[in-house]
């Protein structure tokens, strides 16, 4: 199935966890056709604890249209619930998505998109699938399935939470400084929940292909931070391609013919989904 082709989309939400009577729900971007198409979950950013599983609506509902199906998840966030509950969610939430993506005509090699603290999330399950804290919530359908992702498209990520802690510090930044600690409650956890850790120390570790979308003069993202992690990545043997955008929103990107920076990053991941799918 060529994944450049229109596409009209279908919209639901579906229930994937229910914990303590509490829903949490994958909003389904569904291409309608016979597929089967690639199929990836959508982590929204929002420093760990804003937003929902509508924020990254504008790229999802657009990846769609050309092909791709896209789970986008809520999860658990602060004051509920901080580290390592989200990534707990997202984990169960490919596992989810694998038992059920032939229900949408969807593949069962999962792929990931997250931006910001959602790229942080979705790059850490990436690594480390197979963690128990991570994969604790149990999937009664198919108990037997994992966690591994394909490949991930870490858009502006918070790939190193204890870089960007103190970029915030030195910065005056208190909203940030208050994300970080709402979330993660010490440096400790920062450290360890870490990307940047887990590709410089963790003995085994996954390293699927990973699209890093990065924007010039990214003041919440340091660029500093983010070459590390691409020169530890490369020199641990993980494939990752970088390619830099100007004048990218924050959040809710929304590829159109006048925002030409949107619609070249819609086809940069595309083009790099493409590429895994083959």
């Amino acid at each position: 199935m060529a994944v450049n082709d229109a596409f009209e989309v279908a919209e639901q939400d579906v229930e994937y966890k229910n914990q303590a009577g509490k829903p949490l729900l994958a909003h389904i971007y569904q291409p309608q056709g016979a597929g089967p198409f690639p199929t990836i979950i959508d982590i929204h950013g929002g420093a760990w604890h804003n937003g929902d599983r509508m924020n990254n609506a504008g790229m999802d509902r657009a990846l769609a249209a050309r092909g791709v199906l896209v789970a986008a998840l809520d999860f658990r966030q602060p004051p509920e619930a901080g580290y390592p509950a989200s990534i707990a969610d997202v984990n169960l939430g490919v596992r989810w998505l694998k038992a059920h993506a032939a229900e949408f005509h969807g593949s069962r090699s999962i792929g990931a998109y997250g931006n910001s603290s959602g790229g942080h999330q979705v790059v850490l399950c990436a690594l480390r699938p197979h963690d128990p804290r991570y994969a604790a919530l149990p999937l009664p359908e198919d108990p037997e399935i994992d966690a591994t992702l394909s490949y991930v498209v870490a858009a502006w990520p918070v790939i190193d939470p204890l870089y960007r802690y103190r970029f915030a510090q030195r910065e005056g930044r208190k909203q940030l400084i208050d994300a970080h600690l709402e979330y993660w409650g010490s440096e400790d956890a920062m450290a360890e929940g870490n990307p940047q850790t887990a590709v410089e120390e963790d003995e085994q570790l996954e390293m699927p292909p990973i699209l890093m979308v990065l924007k010039v003069n990214d003041m919440n993202h340091p660029q500093a931070m983010q070459d590390r992690f691409i020169a530890s990545y490369r020199q641990r043997g993980g494939p990752i391609e970088v390619e830099m955008f100007e004048g990218l929103p924050e959040h809710g990107m929304v590829p159109t013919a006048e925002e030409p920076e949107s619609m070249r990053a819609l086809e940069t991941i595309m083009a790099f989904i493409a590429r895994q799918s083959d």
